[in-house]
């Protein structure tokens, strides 16, 4: 017998997993009676845990910012997190430490960086030369809070305006702040009284560097003279400004106010606008002012050569536009078009030819920032179209309610969900390029294909091509469709058991060979689909109901009220146990009054045109049983080979013969146990709620449940099934490493105590019974007890048969126990490798051909090796449950390995996936912890305490799968894939896009020669003479803080490994020489310069007094 050494576990093992890890191997030397010895090859050395990308829409969007050469948008939120889109595909998301929000974001264009400012007054720079970005410097302002910043093109000198009302100016080279400051009090006229609040807006004339144009909220403007360092101009308005825009001639500039109007000013007529218009105000008779109006909060004056200025904006309505949509104005001649958007506008920016602010602008595009989504808006095309937007930013059109991830799928998958999903798209696009289209593609190393499957509040199911950390949706599939929809809440029926997202979908069950998808939804409903390329009519829905009943030995309840008691099956089907209608049940009540026999929802009844793609096969709904509704679905699976779909909730478990259309087995959990039943139930309670409305949004997060706590995980489970939440709240209490949480289900304490719902099912091919000499059909049953049953599957054969003949289900009295509710299952053979469930392979299913050659041609293809093996060979299980892991030989049943996970928290997730042609189990605890386990022996090969768990969204959708992926929804718009595989995270450097790319500037527009004769042309300023240490001198340094980053070429060094590895440190090492011989060059390049002003002013001085006599000095 092998004796396993636990080697090293990465990065902080847990004591307690350790103590586990020992009492485990204790137990392995203890079992004698190994059936055979398996070669294990995953180590610890295999594993490693980084992010690799984040997709979808960033969640509270609060700046934007585009660079107009390098073709790059970069997004700021609230949370401090910072997203950069290039071209399809090329995406980057970096992170703020502190978490502040991003107020404004600056490119420095085409030079490879950003500054962002932050609403805790600190001013950062990235780098983004380098796949991942990082903070080269940062500066915090001390005594002032940041409110508008500008860095002019070209120039290395950032102005930062304050809520003081001051300007300071910042080296974007060194970080370091200039001694020339604007203040407040020389900028405004010395008779003014008042303060005139923030600076709201700073730029540069377009046509003299040297003007700066300061717009404070008040409604004061100042044109600024850096030279002479005085006000050349005050413009004074009555309404306070939210944003200031210049023509390029820079003879005119405009501004949005509060009052919605926008007032046009000729630079040198301070006294009063040149035009004043109201875009959304109601012209009045006999020349009065116009309504006031919502105010604009942003506008842009971009010129064209060919035409009229654009003026667009944003905001401005109207306040009797009460309920209407917010709105982007853009005003092109006589000409107004109002583009209503779907959300809040948070900003905007116009796309122009040139970055040059001094030559015509020639905007060609509008990217509109919005709370929720990304718009693009075409100016060149009449109507102004949007173009189509290729990021996968539609995540949360509806809430996210689940998520499933699949690695290595057949090749055929992706492009006929592709081929499907083509025919959804809208029409009406733009016909031009996407713009945003800078950066370059990573290296593809994946050869495999990733599907992620998204389960929503509406009832729709997105399917997303993940392959090579890119996310494409493929198609998207509406369940709701399949039901009658209530036009208003007085329509709706009050058999409800909750009051909004009543189509909420709450589990995936998919098969990827055979195509076919199941779900169960929150109204305690069952689909289930398959796949065809045809479009179909179906007349009549098949539907089955199914009444699905907890009760103890019949316990008479104290009103008085006898409640039947649930039919037992025996072997064969149960008929009496369903309303076998092809339409809804019209019986509402029983004959006492109380509801009975109604689903929660009321299914179509006239035909239904269903496209190519998921066509509905059966819809099934667990029905209101003498008024007690019924309780959500918590487990679900399907079997394509065996045609069975079953699922469970906490009254029990039911199994459908999807082909044949009828219910095979309704159980409540305790029948499934016969005679054997361990526990000591409580009778029923008495009392009869009805369930909390809410549905997926029902997590009472303070309520503390007095229960046991070492019990949390077992009756937990069924709330964290049972009461999804849609909306995120921060929504979890995490203290002692465990959960605070309140239950959903309709039952009192007592009947929830006793209550026992099915946690996982699991279909396969394997010895049932001690005795069996060959593995056979059967599905295997875990509860939030602990327990695992076996359920005995006899098929007929197949062909027409498998059509005719009925599938006999029986308990098989097998039943294995563990610590904690069952989450996972599976099976391996006598080489450790994963016998997955049989399937079948996917077949057009509407073919015109005779029925009997269908039929015949329906074979079952098993992959599982058990099949084929002898007799004398054995398999075995893995289970995990919430608190342990156990590996059991069968058909002995001995458990030959266990491993207790956790002591103080529970898994959440536990999956057993394929890594390195090996298999393992991979678990995600409640206290953070991702752990995985190498599988038959359990060893602890990773334990790190990677993710806190913040709240349920992060529980609710986590999931692992092979080839070392993961995913969860880190925010209700966003996906945050992970690693576990070191291969993968040392690849992950070659597969990131590059964000940066060679692009030449553009060549700055032609003075032409009369412009250069009467200097009209654009003024040039040295701003180093002006900024300058040397000229300005030394800011007080209490006033801002620099602090050096960890980005740029220390950055880079500690993450290059391998080959990759001395490649990118012997670039670093070229790098770094030639940035020491830059600074080499720009020293001598100085003193030179220094040697020749001295040189000449000697000159100077020698031929001023060449002549003079030594008296005349």
């Amino acid at each position: 017998m092998r004796k396993f050494n636990i080697r090293k576990v990465l990065d902080g093992l847990t004591a307690v997993s350790a103590v586990a890890s020992a009492s485990s191997a204790a137990q392995q030397q203890q079992t004698g009676n190994r059936e055979t010895e398996i070669q294990e090859t995953l180590q610890s050395e295999h594993f490693q845990l980084c992010k690799t990308v984040r997709h979808g829409f960033p969640y509270q969007p609060s700046a934007l910012a585009f660079d107009p050469v390098q073709k790059i948008l970069a997004i700021g939120t609230q949370t401090g997190a910072l997203r950069l889109f290039g071209r399809p595909g090329v995406e980057c998301y970096c992170q703020h430490d502190s978490g502040a929000a991003v107020i404004q974001l600056q490119f420095l264009i085409n030079e490879g960086a950003l500054v962002s400012a932050l609403a805790d007054d600190t001013l950062h720079l990235w780098n983004l030369r380098q796949k991942r970005p990082a903070i080269l410097h940062s500066l915090k302002f001390n005594r002032e809070r940041i409110t508008f910043c500008h860095l002019p093109f070209q120039s290395k000198w950032l102005y930062v305006g304050t809520e003081r009302g001051n300007i300071h100016i910042v080296n974007v080279e060194s970080f370091t702040l200039s001694g020339y400051v604007i203040m407040w009090n020389k900028a405004i006229e010395l008779s003014s009284k008042s303060h005139p609040g923030p600076v709201v807006h700073i730029s540069d004339n377009p046509m003299d560097e040297g003007k700066l144009l300061i717009g404070f909220e008040s409604g004061t403007v100042v044109l600024w003279d850096l030279k002479s360092k005085k006000a050349d101009y005050r413009y004074t308005h009555d309404e306070a400004i939210h944003s200031v825009a210049w023509h390029h001639e820079g003879k005119q500039f405009i501004c949005s106010h509060s009052d919605g109007t926008l007032t046009i000013w000729n630079v040198k007529s301070p006294t009063k606008p040149f035009q004043t218009i109201t875009p959304h105000g109601k012209q009045l008779k006999d020349g009065k002012k116009p309504e006031p109006c919502k105010p604009i909060l942003k506008v842009e004056y971009k010129t064209t050569r060919a035409g009229e200025p654009f003026i667009i904006l944003s905001g401005g309505l109207s306040y009797d536009t009460v309920g209407r949509r917010p709105c982007l104005t853009v005003m092109h001649g006589k000409s107004t078009a109002v583009l209503e958007m779907d959300y809040s506008i948070v900003d905007f920016l116009t796309l122009c030819e040139t970055p040059y602010p001094n030559d015509f602008q020639e905007p060609y595009a509008v990217v509109v920032l919005l709370e929720k989504d990304l718009v693009l808006i075409d100016l060149a095309q009449n109507g102004y179209p949007i173009f189509e937007n290729p990021y996968p930013l539609t995540i949360h059109e509806s809430p996210v309610t689940c998520c499933e991830y699949f690695a290595d799928c057949p090749v055929d998958l992706i492009p006929a969900l592709y081929s499907v999903g083509a025919r959804q798209k809208r029409q009406g696009y733009s016909k031009k390029e996407w713009p945003i289209s800078g950066g370059n593609w990573g290296v593809i190393t994946q050869s495999y294909s990733e599907i992620i499957i998204t389960g929503h509040a509406d009832g729709s199911i997105k399917f997303w091509d993940a392959s090579a950390i890119t996310l494409q949706v493929l198609y998207k599939l509406k369940t709701a469709k399949v039901f009658e929809k209530s036009r208003n809440k007085d329509d709706r029926p009050n058999t409800d058991i909750v009051d909004e997202d009543p189509y909420a979908i709450q589990i995936i069950s998919w098969c990827p060979e055979s195509r076919m998808l199941c779900i169960a939804g929150v109204s305690a409903h069952v689909i289930i689909y398959r796949f065809s390329k045809q479009e179909v009519t179906t007349e009549v829905i098949p539907m089955l109901e199914v009444r699905l009943l907890y009760e103890i030995n019949d316990v008479e309840t104290p009103d008085g009220e006898q409640v039947p008691p649930v039919p037992t099956p025996g072997t064969g089907s149960n008929p009496q146990s369903i309303v076998p209608q092809s339409h809804p049940s019209t019986s509402s009540s029983s004959s006492d009054g109380l509801r009975d026999n109604v689903p929660c929802l009321k299914v179509k009844n006239s035909p239904l045109k269903q496209s190519p793609g998921y066509q509905i096969e059966l819809v099934i709904q667990l029905v209101w049983v003498s008024g007690e509704p019924p309780q959500q679905i918590t487990s679900l699976a399907i079997n394509s080979a065996y045609g069975l779909v079953v699922f469970g909730n906490c009254n029990g478990i039911a199994m459908v013969d999807y082909l044949q259309k009828t219910v095979l087995l309704n159980l409540g959990t305790i029948e499934l146990y016969g005679s054997n039943d361990p526990y000591r139930r409580e009778p029923r309670s008495p009392r009869k709620t009805r369930q909390p409305s809410g549905g997926l949004c029902d997590i009472n997060e303070g309520t503390v449940v007095p229960e046991d706590r070492c019990k949390s995980p077992t009756s937990a489970k069924m709330s964290r099934k049972l009461s999804l939440p849609t909306e995120l709240k921060p929504d979890l209490d995490v203290k002692d490493n465990s959960f605070s949480r309140s239950r959903s289900s309709s039952v009192t304490s007592i009947d929830k105590e006793s209550r026992e719902a099915i946690s996982a099912l699991h279909f396969c091919e394997t010895f049932t019974r001690k005795a069996d000499t060959s593995p056979s059909p059967c599905l295997w049953v875990g509860t939030t007890l602990g327990t695992v049953l076996v359920i005995v599957l006899n098929l007929p054969p197949g062909g027409e048969q498998r059509l005719l003949q009925p599938v006999i289900v029986s308990p098989s009295g097998t039943i294995l126990r563990l610590k904690g509710a069952i989450l996972r299952m599976a099976f391996l053979d006598t080489t450790g490798s994963l016998v997955p469930p049989a399937h079948e392979t996917w077949r057009e299913h509407h073919e015109d051909k005779d029925e009997k050659e269908k039929a015949k041609k329906r074979r079952p293809v098993s992959v599982s090796p058990s099949s084929s093996q002898e007799i004398s060979e054995n398999q075995y299980q893995v289970i995990c449950s919430e608190k342990q892991a156990k590996v059991i030989s069968l058909p002995s049943q001995n458990c030959i390995y266990k491993q207790n996970i956790t002591e103080t928290s529970f898994v959440l997730r536990g999956d057993i996936v394929s890594l390195s042609n090996s298999i393992c189990l991979a678990c995600f605890c409640a206290n953070g912890h991702i752990m995985t386990f190498s599988l038959p022996s359990l060893r602890p090969l990773l334990d790190v305490y990677y993710l806190p768990l913040t709240n349920m969204r992060i529980a609710r959708t986590f999931c692992f799968t092979d080839n070392g992926q993961a995913l969860y929804l880190v925010s209700p718009t966003e996906i945050q894939r992970l690693t576990y595989s070191q291969e993968t995270c040392e690849n992950l450097q070659e597969m990131l896009g590059e964000l940066f790319t060679l692009v030449e500037t553009p060549e700055a527009p032609n003075r032409g020669f009369f412009k250069g004769l009467f200097g009209g042309g654009a003024q040039s300023l040295d701003r180093e003479e002006l900024f300058g240490e040397s000229a300005s001198g030394k800011a007080s340094r209490s006033l801002a803080q620099h602090i050096p980053g960890p980005g740029g070429i220390e950055g880079v060094k500690g993450a290059a490994s391998g080959v990759v590895g001395e490649l990118a440190r012997a670039r670093l090492a070229l790098d770094e020489r030639g940035q020491k011989l830059g600074e080499l060059e720009e020293k001598t390049a100085a003193m030179l310069y220094s040697a020749d002003s001295f040189s000449k002013h000697a000159h100077e001085m020698m031929l001023k007094y060449k002549d003079k006599k030594w008296y005349q000095f």
